[in-house]
C-alpha cells in the first residue's frame, strides 16, 4: 500500500480504519508504514495495516484547513522516512491519545516500548500495557494542551519497567495470579485473575470460578486492578 499512497501527500483523504471507524484529513507524510494526516485541529498518526479504505475527498467536504505548523513528531536525521515504530518511540513521555479498541481512547504517555508493546501510563487506569498491532492511531496533545489539567513536570507515573518482558505474550505470563482488566472500553473487555498462561493462550480466572481461554494475539490492552 505504501507505494501507492505516496501520491496523496497533500490530498484530502477519507480513511476506514480496522473496527469501521472513520477519519478525515489532509495528508501531511507517509512513511514506511505509517500515514500522517492532519483533521483540522490534529495530527493522527495511522499505521497503514489498520486501514482498511482510503478514498481522495478531492471536494474537501469536511473544509479542513491545512496546518500552520508542523507536527510534534517528525522524520528524524538518523531516518530516511517515518516509521510506526518511531513514531512510537518519538511519543515517549508526551501527552498523547491512542484509539486502540471500543470506541473510546486512551489518554495518557508511553514510557517505554517494548518488542511488540508498549508501557502506557494513564490517569485512568494507571499502568497499562497496550500491543503495537492493534494500536489504530495515535495524536500527540499539542504543546499547549494538559491532561485532565496535570502539569507535565509532573509525570504521572514513575516505575520502573527493568524487569518487563521483551514480549507481550511473556509480560502476560509475568502477570500471574494477579487481578486484570483486558481490553477496556470494547464489548469484548474482561476481569479475572490470570491463573496461567501456556504459548499463545492465556487462562483467567472469572467471577464465581469460571474461567475464560483468552488468544493472546486478540489482546489489546492490559491493566491490572
Amino acid at each position: 500500500m505504501k507505494h501507492i499512497v505516496q501520491s496523496l501527500v497533500n490530498e484530502y483523504v477519507r480513511i476506514e480504519v480496522s473496527g469501521k471507524e472513520k477519519l478525515h484529513g489532509n495528508v501531511i507524510d507517509i512513511g514506511s508504514d505509517i500515514i500522517v494526516i492532519y483533521n483540522g485541529k490534529q495530527f493522527v498518526y495511522i499505521p497503514l495495516g489498520h486501514i482498511q479504505n482510503l478514498i481522495i475527498d478531492r471536494q474537501n467536504e469536511n473544509d479542513i484547513t491545512p496546518p500552520t505548523e508542523f507536527p510534534s513528531i517528525i522524520t528524524g536525521k538518523a531516518f530516511k522516512e517515518l516509521s510506526f515504530k518511531e513514531v512510537i518511540s518519538q511519543a515517549i513521555g508526551k501527552y498523547i491519545e491512542v484509539f486502540v479498541a471500543g470506541h473510546e481512547s486512551l489518554h495518557g504517555q508511553i514510557r517505554c516500548v517494548m518488542d511488540d508493546y508498549f508501557v502506557f501510563d494513564s490517569p485512568v487506569y494507571k499502568t497499562m500495557y497496550v500491543s503495537m498491532n492493534h494500536l489504530k492511531w495515535l495524536i500527540p496533545y499539542a504543546e499547549n494542551e494538559k491532561l485532565y489539567d496535570i502539569d507535565q513536570q509532573n509525570p504521572l507515573g514513575q516505575q520502573k519497567y527493568e524487569d518487563l518482558a521483551k514480549s507481550f505474550a511473556k509480560q502476560m505470563n509475568q502477570l500471574k495470579d494477579q487481578l486484570i482488566v483486558v481490553n477496556v472500553g470494547s464489548h469484548k473487555s474482561c476481569i479475572g485473575k490470570v491463573s496461567n498462561v501456556d504459548l499463545q493462550v492465556a487462562e483467567l480466572q472469572t467471577t464465581r470460578a469460571n474461567s475464560i481461554l483468552l488468544n493472546i494475539d486478540h489482546i489489546k490492552t492490559v491493566h491490572q486492578v
